[in-house]
């Protein structure tokens, strides 16, 4: 498995994913710095503090690389069944089962380690400027970041598993618009953060996004046998 999955990252040439996760993380990192010096002008207390800076930079971060993983599952699978490349890699000796496998784990696996990446890199180069600018009043403490590093890696995980829920419907008539679409509104409702409510931050949601991803990457590997390249 881990030598297909190897082949497969080597034969997609995954350097887009990077450079993208690189301008992506220079985005998010420039909207949370332009929003709390916003806020210090006019003088919005709500966001004005670590608390709240975590929350926005976490599920910015996931929603982010959810999509990503969008992009991923569309150009891994549904653009090879789109264009019958996948008709190729079927004709060779390798178990269907196991090549779709591996295209499902490395989009889950990306999404994993970039949101734990891109997390600790925007907390950690935020704070870094605010000591020297205080766009927020109070810095983050040591047991906010325990926390939070605690919270991360489930909701890593969580957002690892939601990543596959778009092979559903791109799967459906091979659209690589359609996967892409999905993904966001799939971040539409996992990311959803209101003063009142966060979804963002309930884990059970996050949880059973996951368990939803997770079966429909099951029965897409299950029933590999039976689609035909059309």
């Amino acid at each position: 498995m881990f030598k297909l999955m190897k082949l497969e990252m080597k034969k997609c040439k995954l350097g887009w994913y990077v450079k993208g996760a690189i301008i992506a993380n220079v985005v998010m990192i420039t909207l949370l710095i332009f929003v709390s010096f916003v806020a210090q002008i006019e003088g919005e207390t709500e966001i004005r503090n670590a608390e709240a800076i975590l929350l926005m930079a976490s599920t910015m971060v996931r929603g982010t690389f959810i999509i990503f993983g969008g992009v991923l599952i569309a150009k891994l699978i549904i653009e090879e069944y789109k264009n019958k490349t996948i008709l190729l890699m079927f004709s060779y000796p390798i178990n269907r089962k196991k090549l779709i496998a591996s295209k499902l784990l490395i989009t889950a696996m990306l999404t994993f380690i970039t949101i734990i990446v891109s997390n600790i890199l925007l907390v950690g180069v935020y704070f870094t400027i605010n000591s020297y600018f205080s766009m927020i009043p109070n810095s983050v403490t040591t047991n906010q970041l325990i926390q939070e590093g605690i919270k991360l890696v489930p909701f890593a995980i969580a957002a690892a598993g939601t990543s596959l829920i778009p092979l559903y419907f791109g799967m459906r008539k091979y659209s690589v618009p359609t996967t892409i679409v999905s993904s966001i509104l799939v971040v539409m409702i996992a990311c959803q953060s209101q003063p009142e409510f966060s979804l963002a931050t309930f884990l059970p949601l996050q949880l059973a996004l996951a368990a939803i991803g997770i079966m429909i990457a099951y029965y897409g590997i299950r029933n590999i046998e039976k689609e035909d390249a059309l």
